[in-house]
């Protein structure tokens, strides 16, 4: 499944070219993230995916002034908001719910456990029918996790919930994925952090 790109250690030096209205600096937040928004936007039933993306972008250059702060990971999470926001309003215009997605085919049998990053060998085909094994709550949060690449605190301002909400809907979701890759887990007891959910690779991820 991809993953999206993540500026690392230039993202301060695009951010601030981006406010002084530098075309190639948009040029390379687009390209970083419209991959995952996109994801976000299918994976959440959006009426028109593409149009979502668009939408979002062009808030994000009227809004960026607003926008306080130079931390990559923060960045990330107000545009998600901002995404989750017309996500809602598109819903409403359109009278659509998120639906379950039809898992398309069935899931390859595949080695390795879920701590070490099963996803990554699964086609998109596959993480597909994963997601459609959660429900929507669970899904949003695995979403932003793994595609977005936010964590807890991001997840949990972008989806108005608590953290431990948050956290709780993810340790769940994982106990899924587990038991339909059939691989081990923890013990229902042990609290989920960050390190329960692999982040995306690249980057500043390692």
């Amino acid at each position: 499944m991809g993953r999206g790109a993540l500026l690392g250690p230039t993202f301060v030096s695009v951010l601030r070219a981006a406010r002084r209205g530098r075309q190639s600096a948009w040029d390379a937040i687009y390209r970083d993230l419209a991959p995952p928004l996109l994801g976000y936007a299918r994976s959440q039933n959006a009426p028109d995916p593409e149009d979502l993306v668009g939408e979002v972008f062009l808030e994000v250059v009227r809004s960026l002034s607003r926008f306080e702060g130079d931390e990559e990971e923060r960045f990330r999470g107000w545009v998600f908001t901002i995404a989750r926001r017309r996500l809602v309003d598109a819903r409403r215009r359109s009278g659509r719910r998120p639906a379950d997605l039809t898992a398309p085919g069935v899931l390859a049998e595949r080695a390795g456990t879920y701590e070490d990053d099963a996803l990554e060998r699964l086609s998109l085909e596959d993480v597909r029918a994963l997601l459609a094994c959660l429900s929507e709550d669970q899904r949003e949060v695995m979403v932003l996790r793994l595609v977005a690449g936010l964590r807890t605190a991001e997840i949990a301002e972008v989806t108005g919930r608590h953290p431990e909400a948050v956290k709780g809907l993810a340790k769940r979701a994982i106990a899924r994925l587990r038991e339909v890759l059939g691989t081990p887990g923890r013990s229902a007891d042990d609290p989920p952090g960050d390190e329960d959910v692999p982040p995306p690779s690249g980057p500043g991820r390692r």
